[in-house]
């Protein structure tokens, strides 16, 4: 079988000389009350760099980041994230190699596994789901690791 050749699309109208077109705005959506901003690294797909202003981060693909600050990570089976992550929470299938700093629920599936340093309030790790390096659970009274030292507040 074969397909039908393309039709070229035929051109757009035009104003009548002397009347000046007013140009046409992307169209947005508004946002849904709950929606999340929401970046997903897919499949085959490399980031590098600091991520900014996303709420929510999925990764499928790899991202190398020298700093990310998000409410919400997931780390997909075969996806792989590496760098400085601080996050709400987090939900790893993938490979997770730097620092993670959790401030709420760290999941660890089966298929996951967190190298380096990892920080968090609340963990779960399922079997299979491997910690390589140094855990720490964040107390009350413990900064976060970004937090300045009661010593540099005083001095």
């Amino acid at each position: 079988m074969s397909r039908p050749p393309l039709q070229p699309t035929p051109p757009a109208p035009t104003a009548p000389l002397g009347m000046a077109r007013a140009p046409m705005a992307p169209a947005r959506m508004p946002p849904q009350a709950g929606e999340r901003r929401t970046l997903v690294v897919g499949r085959g797909i490399s980031v590098q760099g600091t991520i900014q202003d996303a709420e929510r981060l999925v990764v499928e693909g790899t991202v190398e980041a020298s700093s990310l600050n998000a409410a919400e990570l997931q780390i997909a089976p075969g996806g792989v994230l590496k760098g400085q992550v601080e996050v709400e929470d987090a939900e790893i299938s993938g490979l997770m190699d730097g620092i993670l700093t959790v401030r709420g629920s760290l999941v660890l599936r089966g298929t996951g596994q967190v190298i380096g340093e990892a920080r968090c309030r609340r963990l779960q790790v399922e079997e299979g789901g491997q910690l390589s390096g140094k855990i720490s659970m964040i107390t009350e009274a413990s900064p976060l690791p970004f937090a300045p030292s009661p010593e540099a507040e005083a001095g």
